[in-house]
């Protein structure tokens, strides 16, 4: 059965832990002051959709399809990024709170992270060539094996960036942030 489409609505306070988000394809949709925390949201197709001021906590999104995506003032805690459909998966964050949440192995060409705070969150072996990472807080962040090649994180903090074991070439960092990389190698820094 093919899903429904659904193009160019708006949906404002709404709680979808109480109604649930019917399975659909959503195209140029916005979508602000609603709650997704904990709700169901797999196979669904966001296609150049906006999420302002919205609570994903834990939400599951397997197989979700994000083309596209803005999201902004959003609350992201907790998601499992790397479940969506990996194919042309875009999306950007501006003011988000992504704690928890894990991009583990996905291809995040160019993506823009704007004020966000990724502490606790899992960047392993994830894609990040040409990534904007600005005014980003990336405490107890895991950073493994992890391309930023030609990445911004100039204006981020708190990030614990092994050299040796992710890819940091042509990436821009601060002379204030630049201690993030060093902190591997357990040495005194005056």
């Amino acid at each position: 059965m093919t899903p429904a489409f659904i193009d160019s609505k708006e949906f404002n306070n709404t709680d979808f832990t109480e109604d649930t988000l019917q399975k659909a394809e959503y195209d140029n949709c916005s979508f602000a002051n609603c709650n997704f925390t904990d709700t169901d949201l797999s196979s669904i197709t966001f296609l150049e959709c906006r999420f302002d001021t919205c609570n994903f906590s834990n939400a599951n999104v397997k197989y979700t399809i994000f083309r596209d995506a803005k999201f902004i003032d959003c609350k992201l805690t907790g998601l499992q990024f790397q479940d969506c459909n990996p194919f042309l998966l875009a999306f950007s964050f501006f003011n988000c709170q992504l704690q928890f949440s894990s991009f583990y192995k996905l291809k995040l060409k160019n993506i823009r992270f704007i004020n966000c705070n990724l502490n606790d969150s899992n960047l392993s072996e994830t894609d990040f060539t040409g990534a904007l990472f600005e005014n980003c807080d990336f405490k107890h962040a895991i950073f493994q094996q992890t391309n930023l090649k030609n990445a911004d994180l100039s204006t981020s903090e708190n990030f614990s960036i092994h050299p040796e074991n992710n890819v940091i070439k042509k990436a821009k960092f601060s002379k204030e942030n630049v201690l993030g990389l060093l902190e591997h190698y357990q040495i005194n820094i005056v």
